[in-house]
């Protein structure tokens, strides 16, 4: 941790009620898609790091991957006590899988990992020992991302400033979903009824101890990202839209200001007139405003149609996602 925030860390935990590792049943709940080629390492990382003096359950989420990532879960649950697998209808998305992984989950501590081990699953055993001393979210905090692309570290700085600026809820920047959460955060989270999730804002929300531990974040060890450009912007829009209704206020501000300048034209052009007489109207002053006045009101309604659309969502009450099969549930 950083010392500023090691400070408000030590702080919090004097006053924070100890646990105890004993007894506890840690969950690592890893959402896959399209993931086959980084099991092998990735199970390797976890036999070698994963506490010896805790009770372990890894719970998999295939998020309807189209390799042999589920064959491959089914056949290492077979010979792994630890391994509970959910298979998904379809694909759901991340925030979604993390969500069946949370409702499966039976833990008293939960770690949320990547698949692909960017998230360092050594960094577990210091979390359970901030989880030790009271906190109920220890997250983690990407303090070096040069191993990720200009326009990804770029987009994600402007995606946090921005949504740090219009939300009551502000989020750490640069985190994710690598995270230890207590069972009553879990709770918490288990009982909001939305379906549109953006789960690392609502873990904010939620509130509770919270500390974060910085750490550097690696490359992927195997296969690639199926998180494109869509789905970040899909990501980033579902973020804004389920903490803030600053755009919509945004643009009634816009529209104010706009009817206020069409005013003072109006009133110049009055003015003008009366003083030199009247003028023909040119064709494209008056075709570069109508343009400008049809983009902003697009523009308006695009933003407008964001939130009704999610209200149909909500509306509507359909799952957030559907189980097509549980493997090792029954042990």
């Amino acid at each position: 941790m950083d010392s500023a925030e090691g400070g408000a860390a030590d702080r919090t935990a004097n006053s924070a009620s100890a646990r105890a590792r004993r007894g506890a049943l840690l969950s690592v709940i890893i959402p896959m898609h399209n993931e086959e080629a980084a099991l092998g390492p990735l199970f390797a990382r976890l036999d070698e790091v994963l506490p010896k003096d805790v009770a372990v359950e890894i719970v998999c989420v295939d998020d309807g991957s189209r390799d042999g990532t589920a064959a491959a879960l089914a056949a290492r649950a077979a010979t792994d006590p630890r391994l509970r697998v959910l298979l998904l209808a379809r694909n759901f998305g991340q925030e979604a899988a993390l969500t069946a992984g949370l409702e499966a989950a039976r833990g008293d501590m939960l770690v949320l990992l990547d698949a692909d081990l960017q998230d360092p699953p050594e960094l577990i055993g210091e979390f359970i020992a901030l989880w030790e001393q009271g906190y109920d979210v220890v997250y983690g905090i990407r303090a070096d991302r040069s191993r990720d692309g200009f326009f990804k570290r770029s987009t994600a700085g402007l995606f946090y400033r921005v949504f740090n600026a219009l939300s009551d809820v502000p989020i750490p920047p640069d985190t994710g979903s690598f995270r230890l959460v207590d069972r009553r955060v879990v709770e918490a989270l288990n009982g909001l009824p939305e379906r549109t999730r953006f789960l690392r804002g609502l873990f904010t929300w939620v509130g509770f101890r919270q500390v974060g531990v910085p750490y550097v974040r690696p490359e992927r060890v195997a296969g690639a990202t199926s998180y494109g450009l869509g789905r970040m912007w899909r990501l980033a829009v579902d973020g804004l839209t389920s903490f803030t209704t600053a755009p919509l206020r945004i643009w009634t501000a816009v529209g104010l200001a706009l009817a206020g300048l069409a005013l003072l034209y109006a009133g110049y052009t009055v003015l003008r007139v009366l003083i030199h007489g009247r003028e023909a109207p040119g064709w494209a002053s008056l075709m570069v405003v109508m343009l400008f006045g049809f983009a902003v009101q697009m523009i308006a309604f695009g933003v407008l149609g964001e939130y009704v659309g999610r209200l149909y969502q909500e509306v509507k009450g359909r799952p957030i996602y559907l189980v097509r099969e549980k493997i090792g549930f029954d042990r």
